[in-house]
C-alpha cells in the first residue's frame, strides 16, 4: 500500500449529522495533504436493507459536495455480493466458518491476543477469549459489517481507515479476519466522539444537525470546515481561520486529540462571522439574495456594508436588515421609544432642513440629543425603533441614509403620532 487511499463509509440510513461528516473531512484532510496525494473513496454500505432510507444516498453526496469534499471512487455494497460470496468460499475451504441457521459464522480461536498500534490511542490489545464466534452472512445472504468492510478495505487498498471509537471493540473481530485471509490489515485511527452540552453525548438541542440543515440556516460551508477540523484536531500555532485548502496542507495525524471535542454552537457562530467578514461583498450578497429572492439584489449590495459586521450567518442579513426592505409591521416596542413625542417633532423639523448625508443627520441627532440632555443609548434606541419596530438595528446614521430622506421622516412621523 504504497499510496494513501482512505474511504468515508456511510449507511444510507438517513441523512448523516455533523459529527459523521466530521469523519469524513478527517479523510480528506488527511489523504489530500501534499504529503499524500492520495484517493478520497465514498464507499456506501448498504448492506442492511431494512434499514435503508430512500434518498439518504443523494443526501450523504449533497453533504460531501456543500463542504467541497468530492470523491474520487465511489462504491455500494450491494453491487458487491458476488465477491463477498467468493470470499466466504475461501474460508469455508479453511473451515474458519460454519453455517447457522441460514447464516454464516466465523470461528474464533480462543486464548488468542490481538493487538495494534492505533493512531490516535496507541497500542490497543483485546483477547479473543472476549469473542464470540460472529456473523459474517446473514441468512439473507448479505455480509454483516464486519465482512464487507474488511474485505472492501483489502480490495480497495486501503491504507488508513478513519472511524469512531464505538468500533474499536469491533477491529479485533476484523484483524481476524485479516489473519484468516493472509493480509496485511491498514492502519487504524479511532475518533474520540463529539460531545454535547454537559460533557453527555451529541444531541440534536446541542448540535448534532446534518450540513444540509446548517447551510438552510445560514452558515458557510467554508465556516462549517474551519469548526468542523478542529473538533479534536488542533494546528501547530494559535492560528484558527484555514480555508479547505489551507487544512490540507496543515493537517496531520499525531495533532488529534484523544479527548472528546464539545460540540459549541457559539464556537460556530464565531467562525461563521470570521469567514463572512472575509466574503467579497458581491459574492455575499448573491447569497443573500439566493436565500431571500424577494429581494432585490441591488438594494442587497447597497445595504451590506451598513449590516456585514453585524450578522454570523446568511440569514441574520433579514432580521439584521429587513428594514430597508419594509416598513415596521408591528408597533410593539413602541413602548420602548424613551423620547417624547415633542422631541421627535423637533428631531423631524432638524432633518428635513438638511441635505441627505449621514455626516450631516448625525450632526443633527447629536444637537437635538445634546439639546435635550439625552444619552445616546435613549436617542439611538428609540430612532432604531422607530425605523424598524426592532429594540436592534445596522447603525442608526448609515441606516438612515440608506433608507432616504423621505422614508426615514415618513417612518419617525408615524411614531410621533402615536
Amino acid at each position: 500500500m504504497s499510496k494513501a487511499r482512505v474511504r468515508y463509509a456511510p449507511s444510507p440510513t438517513g441523512i448523516p449529522h455533523i459529527g459523521n461528516i466530521r469523519t469524513a473531512l478527517f479523510n480528506y484532510l488527511f489523504v489530500k495533504n501534499p504529503k499524500n496525494s492520495g484517493d478520497f473513496i465514498l464507499r456506501i454500505e448498504d448492506t442492511d436493507q431494512n434499514r435503508l432510507v430512500p434518498q439518504a444516498v443523494e443526501k450523504i453526496k449533497e453533504s460531501l459536495n456543500l463542504l467541497g469534499l468530492v470523491p474520487d471512487e465511489e462504491y455500494h455494497q450491494s453491487k458487491r455480493l458476488e465477491i463477498y460470496k467468493k470470499h466466504l468460499e475461501v474460508l469455508k475451504e479453511k473451515s474458519l466458518v460454519y453455517e447457522d441457521e441460514s447464516a454464516w459464522r466465523f470461528k474464533v480461536e480462543k486464548s488468542h491476543d490481538l493487538e495494534w498500534d492505533d493512531i490516535v490511542h496507541g497500542t490497543v490489545k483485546f483477547s479473543s477469549d472476549v469473542i464470540e464466534d460472529f456473523i459474517i452472512i446473514k441468512s439473507d445472504g448479505y455480509p454483516t459489517y464486519h465482512f464487507a468492510s474488511v474485505i472492501d478495505d483489502h480490495d480497495m487498498q486501503i491504507s488508513h481507515v478513519f472511524r469512531g471509537d464505538e468500533w474499536i471493540s469491533s477491529t479485533p473481530k476484523h484483524l481476524l479476519l485479516y489473519q484468516s485471509f493472509g493480509w496485511e490489515p491498514p492502519k487504524f485511527v479511532h475518533l474520540p466522539p463529539i460531545l454535547g452540552e454537559g460533557h453527555k453525548k451529541l444531541s440534536k438541542r446541542d448540535g448534532a444537525k446534518s450540513v444540509i440543515e446548517y447551510i438552510d440556516e445560514g452558515y458557510l460551508p467554508e465556516a462549517l470546515v474551519n469548526f468542523l477540523a478542529f473538533l479534536g484536531w488542533s494546528p501547530k500555532d494559535e492560528r484558527e481561520i484555514f480555508s479547505l485548502e489551507e487544512l490540507t496542507h496543515e493537517f496531520s495525524l499525531d495533532r488529534i486529540n484523544k479527548n472528546s471535542p464539545i460540540f459549541n454552537v457559539e464556537k460556530l457562530k464565531w467562525f461563521s462571522r470570521e469567514w463572512i467578514k472575509k466574503m467579497p461583498d458581491e459574492k455575499l450578497s448573491e447569497l443573500i439574495h439566493k436565500k431571500y429572492p424577494d429581494y432585490e439584489l441591488s438594494k442587497i449590495i447597497q445595504t451590506l456594508p451598513a449590516v456585514k459586521d453585524r450578522i454570523n450567518t446568511v440569514a441574520d442579513f433579514k432580521e439584521i436588515a429587513e428594514l430597508f426592505f419594509k416598513e415596521p409591521d408591528s408597533k410593539d416596542n413602541l413602548k420602548d421609544i424613551s423620547v417624547s413625542s415633542e422631541i421627535l417633532k423637533r428631531l423631524i423639523l432638524e432633518l428635513e432642513k438638511i441635505d441627505w448625508s449621514e455626516e450631516k443627520i448625525s450632526a443633527v441627532v447629536s444637537a437635538v440629543m445634546e439639546e435635550n440632555k439625552l444619552s445616546k443609548a435613549q436617542m439611538y434606541r428609540s430612532i432604531g425603533i422607530a425605523l424598524s419596530g426592532k429594540l436592534v438595528t445596522p447603525p442608526i446614521f448609515s441606516s438612515m441614509e440608506i433608507l432616504g430622506k423621505d422614508e426615514t421622516l415618513a417612518r419617525l412621523k408615524a411614531c410621533e403620532q402615536k
